[in-house]
């Protein structure tokens, strides 16, 4: 799964662009007047999440998880959060971020030890790798059981959930946040500010010939790249463009050199993150030379048309929206001039 699938292989061996829509203001924690309307119950990944009051002691996993509350105003219940300090930031969020505690050095919640001791009543995360026992970290079940049930962004509750994605899911998600945390009105006005932005976008784009992409993650053989199913593929179609990998039934997945060598992209997504585990990654720009050396008889490669894009807008958050508009706008300039 992209960055955690990195990420959690480092962890084995070891042992953009388009303008946010406006955060809502931060409140104070919830009185009992705001309570009024609980208990509220929601579903996820096929549990029913029941609360009698909003939580108050969150703890927020990686970066999409924490953007997306803070888009609602809900800093002040956030308790704690993982590291993502060498990650692209949503302007004025990185000023919010560094007063949040930090609880763990990665991306990765902390082990099961540290996070049973945070107290918390509320986990968001977007990948359930962070909730396997395997890799030493505390199990849905087991914080449910402390009193912190989780919610996971996305409908990303598998591997295998994760090829159904839909952008619509980003919507489902804050209006059952908005819920959760008894701010109902909130998330409605975010929807609809979102909805209106892809709704722009959708119709600068319509009509338009479609730009065939590359959505790769580097590599020089075999090439990490997005296939035809999920969130990724989703936002380069919603943007205008076609996926020259829609035939890969998967999201994000290893192709061979010889098959990408015989696309012919227009243009290439590139995913862009600093650091993985304290070691420095290779650079977008560096990524699309090696895809583009691979592609060379590409239109992209002709052009050196490229777009980085933050990992953190391949993930499941609110910041998805926004990527769509970045990527129409860099796929058809010529729209949004």
């Amino acid at each position: 799964m992209r960055l955690f699938a990195l990420l959690l292989s480092a962890l084995a061996l070891a042992g953009c662009g388009a303008q946010p829509v406006t955060p809502q203001a931060a409140t104070t924690r919830p009185s009992a007047a705001q309570q009024a309307g609980f208990p509220v119950t929601v579903e996820n990944c096929g549990r029913k999440l029941t609360f009698d009051k909003p939580p108050a002691k969150v703890v927020t996993g990686y970066q999409p998880a924490l953007e997306t509350l803070l888009a609602l105003g809900l800093q002040d219940r956030i308790a704690g959060r993982t590291d993502f300090s060498e990650s692209a930031f949503l302007p004025g969020q990185k000023e919010r971020y560094d007063k949040i505690p930090e609880i763990s050095p990665t991306i990765m919640l902390p082990q099961k030890e540290v996070m049973l001791t945070q107290g918390a009543d509320f986990v968001l995360d977007n990948s359930s790798a962070s909730f396997d026992a395997a890799g030493g970290y505390a199990t849905v079940e087991e914080l449910g059981t402390a009193g912190a049930p989780v919610y996971l962004l996305g409908g990303w509750c598998s591997p295998e959930k994760q090829l159904e994605f839909k952008i619509d899911q980003t919507f489902t998600d804050l209006r059952k946040l908005g819920a959760i945390f008894g701010v109902p009105d909130r998330a409605d006005k975010l929807i609809t500010e979102l909805r209106g932005t892809l709704d722009d976008a959708a119709k600068r784009v319509a009509g338009r010939p479609k730009v065939r992409v590359l959505a790769t993650d580097g590599g020089r053989g075999p090439v990490n790249a997005y296939g035809g199913a999920g969130l990724t593929n989703q936002m380069v179609a919603l943007a205008g463009g076609e996926n020259v990998l829609a035939d890969v039934k998967a999201d994000y997945t290893e192709v061979n050199a010889e098959k990408i060598a015989a696309t012919d992209p227009q243009a290439l997504l590139v995913t862009e993150y600093a650091t993985l585990m304290g070691k420095q990654m290779p650079t977008a720009p560096a990524k699309a030379e090696d895809a583009l050396s691979i592609a060379k008889n590409s239109a992209a490669a002709k052009d050196k048309r490229y777009l980085a894009l933050p990992a953190a807008a391949q993930h499941p958050g609110y910041r998805n929206i926004l990527a769509v508009v970045e990527i129409a706008a860099f796929l058809h300039p010529e729209a949004f001039a």
